[in-house]
């Protein structure tokens, strides 16, 4: 099996953010898609090791920042390769808190949408969380960041949690 085949699925690059009481964490994610529009609902997939997953897990609401294509990628390492056990990833990024408490990302996004979970599904190593949508904005019209644009133009890489992550061959 050429497991390289999975790229060639179209992906975003979003901004996943919730909170627990007064604190906020967020991560770079590549899997968001709309379940149903009546009720609009969408889903993403957050790794079990990532710290967003326990805060979407315990306050069952989650936001979702679409990126420009003008994201820095210093702006995607923030969010992407760097953990909110370490660092307070909301110190100098713009963002305001949505309708449902949880923090939306306004640095870089072109439009956000808020959801409150309304069912996960366990995967393994990823949890699926769908979440019906109880707001959403765009912001701008700028042209949204693809996974392909990320790793073609940008040079980016998958980390280790992603779940289009394949481990290169060294042999």
């Amino acid at each position: 099996m050429d497991s390289k085949t999975l790229h060639k699925i179209g992906y975003g690059l979003y901004v996943i953010s919730s909170k627990i009481g007064e604190s906020y964490n967020g991560q770079i994610a590549n899997t968001v898609f709309q379940i149903t529009s009546k009720p609009p609902t969408i889903a993403v997939s957050i790794n079990k090791d990532n710290f967003t997953y326990s805060f979407i897990n315990e306050s069952k609401i989650f936001s979702v920042s679409i990126l420009s294509k003008n994201t820095p990628m210093k702006f995607i390492g923030l969010f992407g390769f760097k953990s909110g056990r370490d660092i307070y990833k909301f110190k100098d990024t713009g963002y305001k808190i949505g309708m449902t408490g949880s923090p939306v990302v306004l640095d870089n996004s072109i439009g956000y949408m808020e959801a409150k979970v309304i069912d996960s599904l366990d995967v393994g190593t990823h949890v699926l969380f769908v979440g019906e949508v109880v707001d959403a904005q765009i912001l701008n019209d700028d042209e949204p960041m693809t996974y392909a644009y990320y790793h073609e133009i940008k040079g980016g890489k998958s980390p280790k949690t992603a779940p289009t992550y394949i481990e290169e061959n060294k042999s």
